[in-house]
Order: C-alpha cells, then structure tokens, then sequence
C-alpha cells in the first residue's frame, strides 16, 4: 500500500491530474501484484461505471446548469435579497442564505461560490465591505452545500459506502441549516463591529415577502419535491435526478419562459465539462478502492485506531481530523472515493450510525476546499475578487471556528443529524 501511496503523493506533487495520479497509482499496484493480472484492473475501472445509483450524479449537474440558464439563480438571488438584506452584513447574509437555497439547485460547492463571487463580489466591495471578508464568506458559506440535497458528495458517499442516499439527503437538511445559522450569526457579529450595514436598509413588508416568495416559487419548491418523491417512494435517488432535469427544463420553457436553445446547448457544455472530470475520478478510482481493500487496509487502520482508543465518539473525532488533514491537499471527491472504503467498515464497527458518519465526514473534506493550500473554492473566489490568499485567510478564521464548533457538537449529538432519517425511514 505504501507503494500506491508514494505513487499517487509522488504525481500530485509533480501538478498531475488527479484523475491521471489515481488511476496509474491502482496500474502501479496490479503490474507489482503477483496474484493480480492487469486485467482484473481493468474490469475494475468498469465495474464503477455499471452503478445504477451513480447516475444520479451526471443528472444533478446537468439539473444544476439547466437551473442556471432557466432564471432559477437570479429569483434565489432576489428572494434572498429581499428576505435579510436589511441585517447588518446584509450582503454578507444575502451570500449566505444564497448558498443555503443553491445547495439543493448546484449540488456543488466550487459552482456555488464561483457564481456569488461572481453576483455578490462586486456589490459587498462597492459597499464598504473589505475584500478579504467578502471573499470569505462568499467561500466559506458554499459549505452549506455539501449537505443539502442534492449534494454530489452524498450521492458518492453513499454510492461508494453502501449507504441510503435517501437517508442521507434528509440527514443533511438539519446540519446544513444549523451551517447556515451559525455562519449568519458570525456576519452579523462581525459586520456590526465593522458597521456593514446598507444605505436605506430596511425590514421588507410581508407584501414585499410573499412578492419574492411568489417570484422564486419554483426555485423554492424543488428541494421540496426532490425530498418528498424519495421519502414517498415515488422516485429512487437516481430517478429523480432525471425528474430534476425534466423540472428545470418544464420551468425554464413554460414557468420562466427564459430558457433558450443557446441556454440548452450552454448547460449541456458546462455539465459535460464538469462530468469528465469527476467520472474519470471516479472511474480510476476503481483499481484503486479494489487494491484498498485487496491488501486490507480498513482492518489494518482499523486495528491502529481501536488498539489505543476505545471510545467510539474519540476515535471518530480522530478520524474527522485524519480527514480534515487530508482535505488540506486532496481534493473532496477524491477522499470520499478513496478513503469512504477504510473508514466505513471502522465506523459500522464501533455501533457509529454512518448515516450520521457520511454528514460529518463530507462537512470536513468538502472544508478542504476553502482552506489552504489547495482549495479549489478559495482559489476560485480569490481570483475572480481579485483578493490576496492572506487577507482572506485572517477574514476567514472566525468563521472556520464556528464551523468547527458545530462540527463538535454534531459529533457529540448524533440525534440532531438522525432525527429526520429515523422519523421519515
């Protein structure tokens, strides 16, 4: 394993694809395996491609760019807008909210904070607020969208770990308003020390509420049938994936009349560049979650931890922290692919609930993306805001401490994360 390993560290380090530094780690270990022929390899890396579930994935990203191009976004921008820009950090919870409302259209973290530095990085300098917390925010609030459905995360967890997606999509809805509240408190703090507040910023009227609930009525309404047709056995995850594609065609043609042919042919260019990357992750990752578990790692792991540690709430505490590590330099999906297989097995052991595991462990890595050195979100939105990685850094550091701290207490209080799951299963 040491050689997979080294191989794979040893690409990344030389700026390769991931996708190119995991498949030719997993070719690595069937040329030195004496017991496995290369082309078990191969069959491997199809076998991942024959997964029903799996569909879901490509049908989420295709959803989420048709959303795009169907005025989805720009009603979730207004409704947002009208509901707490009139707080102090008005903008800063516009972002915030946004991103709570985006995670059940995008699915995507780096997606969602592309497209609010985008809208909202220009209106908060032009406000007075500073860069570094702007792109702070901005990045750190596309958080949320790692747990409400329909999260790409939570479909390859569950896909990779054998777990309900059903079970966790209604897992993260309570944690991933829990992120908002939290993260929304922290603006709000900080923007009343630093006085962000709006010229003429007031509280709407309920007409001027129910106006955008009206207008962004669809938008609002799709987490809400994505839910109900899984719990109600309507839809599986994958079917309703397709229902979401259907959805955001039916409301971009006769809803919203905004969606074009052009629109059609962008969303569907986006969406395939955005699938060619994560299927080959994940097609790579075939050989090497065979080779993992060919050499078994999950029970050596396994027995490192529990040799030391028995408190099963400590040594997932020390596995979230493996992961945040880790979430450092690796890029999310690829941690949910490589490392779901270890820890799964582990968790189930203890009497963990991975359900409750699979919130937890996709809120860490998917933070990897807008933390140094390699966060793919923090990038983004620094380049596109034009902000330095040290200002946005020190901004960022109140927020990641709230996040941490619920993080904590989700650990600690596993029926927060179960409730819905246990009352809906």
């Amino acid at each position: 394993m040491f050689l997979v390993g080294g191989t794979f560290l040893a690409f990344l380090l030389i700026g390769a694809p991931v996708a190119f530094a995991i498949g030719l780690s997993g070719f690595v270990f069937f040329v030195n395996s004496d017991v496995m022929p290369l082309s078990i390899g191969v069959q491997k890396i199809a076998n991942v491609s024959q997964s029903f579930p799996l569909l879901a994935v490509p049908f989420f990203v295709l959803a989420g760019h048709l959303m795009n191009e169907s005025g989805i976004t720009d009603r979730l921008f207004k409704f947002s807008n009208v509901t707490v820009s009139w707080m102090a950090g008005g903008l800063a919870q516009v972002s915030i909210i946004l991103s709570t409302l985006m995670g059940g259209i995008s699915g995507s973290a780096v997606a969602d904070a592309a497209m609010e530095a985008r809208v909202l990085g220009p209106k908060m300098t032009e406000n007075g607020y500073s860069k570094g917390f702007s792109a702070a925010v901005i990045a750190l609030s596309s958080l949320i969208t790692a747990t409400i459905p329909p999260s790409i995360g939570l479909i390859l967890y569950g896909y990779v770990g054998n777990v309900s997606i059903g079970k966790l999509f209604l897992a993260g809805i309570v944690p991933g308003i829990l992120m908002m509240t939290v993260l929304m408190v922290t603006a709000y703090v900080i923007s009343k020390k630093r006085n962000y507040v709006s010229e003429g910023a007031r509280i709407p009227t309920f007409r001027e509420f129910l106006c955008a609930v009206v207008d962004a009525k669809w938008a609002l309404l799709f987490p809400v049938l994505l839910i109900a047709t899984i719990r109600g056995g309507v839809f599986t995850p994958s079917e309703v994936g397709a229902f979401a594609v259907v959805y955001a065609a039916a409301v971009g043609f006769f809803g919203h009349r905004e969606l074009t042919f052009d629109g059609i042919k962008t969303a569907f260019g986006d969406a395939l560049t955005d699938l060619g990357m994560i299927m080959l992750i994940i097609l790579m990752s075939g050989m090497v979650g065979f080779a993992i578990t060919f050499l078994q790692v999950p029970q050596s792991v396994s027995g490192a931890l529990l040799a030391g540690l028995s408190d099963p709430t400590v040594i997932v505490g020390v596995i979230l922290i493996i992961l945040f590590v880790s979430g450092l330099f690796v890029e999310s999906t690829v941690l949910v692919l490589l490392l779901t297989p270890i820890f799964v097995p582990i968790i189930k052991q203890l009497g963990v609930d991975p359900v409750h595991f699979g919130i937890l462990m996709m809120t860490i890595v998917t933070l990897g993306s807008m933390t140094p050195p390699v966060g793919v979100a923090m990038f983004t939105v620094c380049a596109i805001m034009n902000v330095k990685i040290e200002s946005y850094v020190r901004e960022s550091l109140p927020f990641l401490a709230a996040i941490f701290v619920l993080v904590f207490a989700l650990l600690l209080l596993p029926d927060v994360v179960l409730f819905l799951p246990r009352l809906a299963f």
